[in-house]
């Protein structure tokens, strides 16, 4: 399929028979998407072009390839998001929800990762916000130079929030997108996992989740 994306979209009037717009609402539904949308991309596929929301389908295709067996991937809620389920070891056995969503035009802004816990236990939901804060500052000491007034992410209410940033966003490849954004999932989890192993053992693990998180940042090259 040629690589080119149709950015801009007009209005056109069509005419259809009704037991085709019937049979395109059932599919659409069962996508999480739009009649508009399903028909662009139906004619897109037919005259070999990528849509944006091809190329997001592409790269969570690439994600789910590149994760291990504890990630768990729940239905797509829509075109441009992905959601990811991982068990956490620990008492109440908590469940970590990272619901990734990209952007649509990748110019600059890669995507936005949201990062929960789905519990109702204010003693793991202040565990998580002391994680994450945790995370925050490494984040901020080891991209100081990349983003010298903090790393675009917000730590509140056991919830961490972090917005993927890249200058060339617009040349990369889908496999080089997919690769910095699952290396950064599969790094949180681990760390994650980690701190609340240190948690039950009465142990802290921040300076090794620290050193972690260091020797990731060094390998960084395309998505920050």
């Amino acid at each position: 399929m040629e690589r080119g994306e149709i950015m801009n979209k007009s209005v056109y009037s069509l005419v259809l028979a009704d037991e085709v717009v019937e049979a395109i609402d059932r599919m659409a539904y069962s996508m999480n998407t739009s009649r508009s949308n399903l028909i662009n991309q139906i004619l897109a596929e037919r005259v070999s072009l990528m849509t944006p929301e091809m190329r997001m389908r592409e790269i969570f295709r690439e994600i789910e390839q590149l994760m291990d067996q504890r990630f768990l991937f729940i239905d797509q809620p829509s075109d441009s998001m992905i959601a990811i389920k991982s068990p956490v070891r620990y008492k109440y056995k908590p469940t970590l929800r990272y619901s990734l969503e990209l952007s649509r035009d990748m110019q600059g802004k890669v995507g936005r990762l949201k990062v929960s816990f789905r519990t109702k236990s204010e003693q793991l939901i202040s565990a998580a916000a002391d994680f994450f804060e945790l995370w925050k500052r490494a984040e901020d000491v080891c991209l100081k130079k990349v983003f010298p007034d903090g790393v675009p992410a917000q730590a509140e209410n056991g919830r961490y929030t972090r917005d993927f940033y890249s200058p060339l966003a617009e040349k990369l490849t889908d496999n080089e997108i997919a690769n910095a954004v699952a290396g950064y999932i599969r790094l949180m989890d681990s760390c994650i996992q980690k701190y609340f192993d240190g948690l039950t053992a009465g142990r802290d693990y921040s300076d090794e989740i620290g050193s972690a998180y260091a020797a990731y940042v060094r390998t960084v090259t395309a998505v920050i």
